[in-house]
């Protein structure tokens, strides 16, 4: 029997970062706990970033996930917002690493595909797959679940990654 795996799974953004806890034994998940980062949008950005690193900081002495995912950036047409959100991702890679977390990074359709069996999913699929997989589940906002779907994401690629992991 494979030891349980705590996974954290964490939706990037500046307005809001969203984070999902689940708990992964074999190919059995169970939903811990869901929410949000929300540093005030008024402030500047690097106060905002700060408050974003001590919020996941705070959320990874609670839950002691054994492991992270996260999405990876959405490159748009503007800039000057990807560049914000990449500095938004940038902390959320630094803290779980900061903790020694096994990280995954997956791309937005990837997560797609492997929660809902489509890579264009749209957020209503995403939360209503979350909540079969998951039924005990309070998920609170779009970016709650987008980190459920993250976490759930990673937990069906860990196997994976751990059998290349052997093989090399």
């Amino acid at each position: 029997m494979n030891a349980p795996v705590r996974i954290l799974g964490i939706d990037p953004g500046l307005r809001r970062t969203g984070w999902g806890v689940i708990d992964c034994e074999g190919a059995r998940v169970s939903f811990v706990a869901c929410g949000s980062v929300d540093p005030d949008p008024k402030l500047d950005l690097g106060p905002r970033l700060a408050l974003l690193h001590e919020g996941l900081t705070r959320l990874i002495a609670d839950f002691s996930p054994d492991e992270a995912a996260v999405e990876e950036t959405f490159v748009n047409a503007d800039s000057r917002s990807a560049l914000k959100l990449g500095a938004a991702r940038g902390v959320a890679m630094l803290v779980p690493a900061q903790a020694g977390l096994v990280i995954g990074e997956y791309a937005p359709n990837h997560v797609k595909k492997t929660v809902v069996g489509a890579g264009h999913a749209e957020k209503q699929q995403i939360r209503l797959m979350v909540k079969v997989l998951l039924p005990k589940a309070v998920i609170s906002s779009d970016d709650a679940g987008d980190a459920l779907a993250i976490a759930l994401c990673h937990a069906q690629n860990r196997g994976m990654r751990a059998l290349k992991q052997r093989l090399a």
